[in-house]
């Protein structure tokens, strides 16, 4: 009996997990000019983007993303950010898919994404927002209520950040490619950057320390990322992300 059991709990974990697509999700197609492309789809446990560049290159084509929530096979999401469509933002958008542990389809379109990953084996998995600077030995906060934001969201090996406004409508840029965390270390390999290509294929490397702060009062805890290094210009950087 117990062995029955423990085989039907490992089966619905599997569908279960099957059915989730958080992670990061992948598809390479030619443009109509003969480009290869990477779409490139992460899905946090509440957020979702999609970056689509050229492979070679790391040229940004076209991102957008928002808030996600799945119900059977319908897929709804509410734009965040748009690059080529801004009055999308604040709107949502319906459709169906189908999805299984290797594959994520829309139904009724040609995009179908491989998975990469499942949001293992990275710590920083996740959406987040940049919630202060230190500069100067001073803390610095940002309001991560206010309309103008800067994301990052990670799967398990994949990365991307946004900066952009949802009152304005107004996409500012984006960049992202693959990370790794191991023993304190979180290095970024970028394969898209919108203001600057030439900063493909840069390594990055920062310290980074995850804090989480617990308010007894309020029965809530915040999860909070001290990322610190050197940006894609060289400049010293000291930040801290708070999860979404």
């Amino acid at each position: 009996m117990r062995k029955i059991i423990l085989t039907l709990t490992i089966l619905l974990s599997f569908i279960i997990n099957a059915q989730n697509p958080v992670g990061a999700w992948e598809r390479i197609h030619t443009s109509k000019n003969g480009k290869e492309l990477k779409s490139v789809v992460i899905f946090s446990e509440s957020h979702q983007s999609i970056s689509i560049y050229e492979s070679k290159t790391g040229r940004l084509v076209h991102s957008n993303g928002g808030t996600w929530e799945l119900k059977g096979k319908t897929m709804t999401e509410v734009v965040e950010f748009d690059t080529d469509n801004p009055e999308r933002v604040g709107s949502a958008v319906v459709f169906d898919i189908n999805i299984d542990d290797e594959f994520l389809e829309i139904v009724g379109s040609e995009m179908k994404f491989s998975r990469l990953d499942n949001g293992a084996p990275g710590d920083l998995n996740g959406a987040w927002l940049m919630s202060a600077r230190i500069r100067d030995g001073k803390k610095q906060e940002r309001d991560i209520s206010r309309p103008r934001k800067t994301m990052k969201i990670l799967s398990g090996t994949r990365f991307q950040w946004i900066a952009y406004n949802t009152e304005t409508k107004k996409f500012m840029a984006t960049g992202g490619g693959t990370y790794t965390t191991l023993k304190g270390k979180y290095k970024e390999n970028i394969e898209f950057f919108s203001r600057d290509n030439s900063k493909v294929g840069l390594n990055l490397e920062f310290d980074y320390e995850i804090l989480i702060k617990t308010d007894d009062k309020k029965l809530v805890s915040q999860k909070n990322w001290y990322h610190k290094g050197f940006s894609s210009k060289g400049n010293p950087i000291n930040e801290i992300w708070t999860q979404r």
